[in-house]
């Protein structure tokens, strides 16, 4: 341990001045740099009330013991839903693409994202598409708000809306079928 000399605590440094909170911490860096060139592994300094502890080199043999971090592992098989149960049945339901069956030339439109679905650009305007319209690549067939940002979804097959599979504001999830489209 060193001992620096005693001082009394609103004794002022020899230019006269006391020494800032901001000097101090720009000692003790200082001190913490030339420690980590040398193989000192704890010093203390004391000068009037106040008291400094630097330690390096510290291990689990000398009494810390490490924090291990838990790892969440999913299980290999998820559960078969009861379908008596009614709460079983979210997100197992047709419209979430397990029993819908398309016809010959039928493809699916699919939410790209989480987020609520709307049929329409505003409240007060038409849908962007109806049943039996016909839609060309790049043309917006709705809308999914994700985290207050509306974002268009776009056809990318060419065809005639046969199906709309979800109504305006409901919630949609990643990979939800939204509309089927008879291609040409």
């Amino acid at each position: 341990m060193v001992r620096l000399p005693e001082k009394g605590s609103d004794e002022p440094e020899p230019n006269g001045e006391q020494p800032t909170l901001a000097d101090l911490s720009q000692e003790v860096k200082e001190l913490v740099r030339l420690i980590s060139t040398t193989d000192v592994s704890e010093l203390r300094l004391e000068s009037g009330q106040m008291r400094i502890v630097i330690k390096r080199g510290v291990t689990a043999a000398q009494g810390v013991t490490p924090k291990v971090a838990s790892v969440y592992t999913p299980p290999a098989t998820l559960p078969t839903p009861d379908a008596s149960n009614p709460v079983s049945l979210i997100g197992h339901s047709p419209a979430h693409g397990d029993e819908i069956s398309l016809a010959e030339g039928e493809q699916l439109i699919v939410a790209p994202m989480v987020g609520t679905y709307y049929s329409a650009p505003a409240p007060t305007e038409p849908p962007f598409v109806a049943e039996g319209d016909l839609v060309e690549p790049g043309q917006s067939v709705g809308i999914i708000e994700a985290m207050k940002m509306m974002n268009e979804i776009e056809a990318e097959i060419a065809g005639t809306i046969s199906r709309i599979l979800v109504t305006n504001a409901q919630p949609v999830e990643y990979g939800q079928p939204l509309m089927v489209v008879q291609t040409m």
